[in-house]
């Protein structure tokens, strides 16, 4: 059995500047890091007693004789890909809800890549997961996704990824004077808006503005450089991180009417009223998790508005995607 864990995302600027149809033409980049929330895959050579070869569980069963027939798109994909003869159990489990904004359908892809490839005894480096899984999802699935995702689940840690015309990408590790990072953590709030996406569809609609919107497009990605003075410079207040979130936010909102709505404008409001400086909702937009930038003084203030939602503390986290269990001849 294989067992690989994958870390889910948080993007804080430059998001839609990861897009193919974006960076092949114009400059690119995002500021992110990842999260101790995690995409967990486990496989497994499956017997042969049973009248199906492989067997699939996520938040649905599938047993299948073929890999033609599994429905889940990127487990048809990656193994039809990696060329799977063996009958195997997959098994997904997650500690956020699918569809969120933390990017986890992409650390699905990763973890899912990862553990195939350790199936077969291969060591995957963190840019062979990113590529490969990138390549998955944008030609083989085609779905309408940016390139971001892919890259924070497999490389973990806190990053400004830069994106190249020739579809190759830089990623360069944030660093931190003392203590600033821990300050900019306690000062991040995560918030389940209660209703999720589907967010190819809004990405969808964000590319289709891309030519009408590039003032904004290049204004977000400016924003990448300022996030990482205010981060790097203790002469500046970390407050304004937040104020820039907020900015960001409102570029954002103007990419596609899909971005946001009168719900998620409600709850943001209502958060910005209570105490918040600056906010966003996470991934493409339309739903899912809102993170939040609050003076820990006035964040009981926040939760107390906002007490309809679910608040998930959490912590950045450094790992990547990786193997955590390896028994390859084992059941």
């Amino acid at each position: 059995m294989i067992i690989t864990r994958t870390p889910f995302r948080m993007s804080f600027f430059g998001g839609g500047t990861d897009y193919p149809p974006w960076f092949r033409e114009h400059p690119g980049s995002v500021l992110a890091t990842t999260i101790d929330k995690y995409c967990y895959i486990s496989c497994r050579k499956l017997p042969q007693f049973f009248d199906h070869k492989h067997r699939i569980v996520y938040s649905r069963i599938e047993n299948v004789g073929l890999i033609s027939e599994i429905e889940h798109p990127a487990v048809r994909a990656v193994m039809a890909w990696q060329e799977v003869s063996d009958g195997l159990e997959i098994h997904h489990d997650g500690d956020l809800p699918a569809r969120s904004g933390l990017g986890s359908s992409s650390s699905f892809t990763v973890g899912l890549i990862h553990a195939l490839r350790a199936m077969k005894g291969k060591i995957s480096s963190k840019n062979e997961l990113a590529n490969a899984a990138i390549h998955v999802e944008q030609n083989l699935i085609g779905e309408n996704v940016g390139s971001q995702d892919q890259i924070s689940a497999a490389y973990g840690g806190f990053n400004r990824v830069d994106f190249h015309s020739d579809d190759t990408f830089t990623v360069k590790p944030v660093i931190f004077p003392d203590g600033r990072k821990s300050l900019l953590e306690s000062h991040l709030m995560l918030c389940f808006t209660g209703f999720s996406r589907i967010s190819s569809e809004i990405a969808k609609s964000q590319i289709l503005n891309l030519k009408s919107r590039e003032n904004e497009l290049f204004e977000m990605y400016k924003m990448v450089d300022e996030g990482l003075h205010i981060l790097q410079d203790l002469n500046r207040p970390i407050e304004d991180f937040g104020r820039l979130l907020d900015q960001g936010w409102r570029y954002k909102r103007s990419l596609s009417d899909k971005v946001s709505s009168p719900e998620i404008d409600r709850i943001y409001e209502t958060a910005m009223k209570a105490g918040a400086i600056g906010g966003k909702i996470m991934g493409a937009g339309g739903g899912g998790f809102l993170m939040l930038f609050v003076i820990p003084e006035r964040q009981q203030g926040v939760r107390d508005a906002l007490n309809k939602l679910i608040h998930v503390p959490f912590k950045f986290e450094n790992s990547g995607s990786s193997v955590v269990l390896y028994e390859p001849n084992g059941f």
